[in-house]
């Protein structure tokens, strides 16, 4: 029986730990991911605004 929970305590403790590692992983991503889409720039193009195409307007 002692086996029994060294051996489910062992896990458990490998377990949290690579939970603790893999939440700090996403989360370092995801601040870079959010610095790249701050820093680009977004622009909208508006039918009026491109060249070259004709728009019939609706009734």
């Amino acid at each position: 029986m002692a086996t029994f929970f060294t051996i489910l305590f062992v896990l458990l403790a490998v377990n949290s730990i690579l939970l603790i590692f893999s939440i700090n992983g996403a989360r370092e991503k995801s601040r870079k991911t959010i610095q790249k889409i701050s820093e680009a720039s977004v622009t909208k193009i508006l039918p009026s605004e491109s060249s070259g195409t004709e728009y019939k307007k609706a009734v």
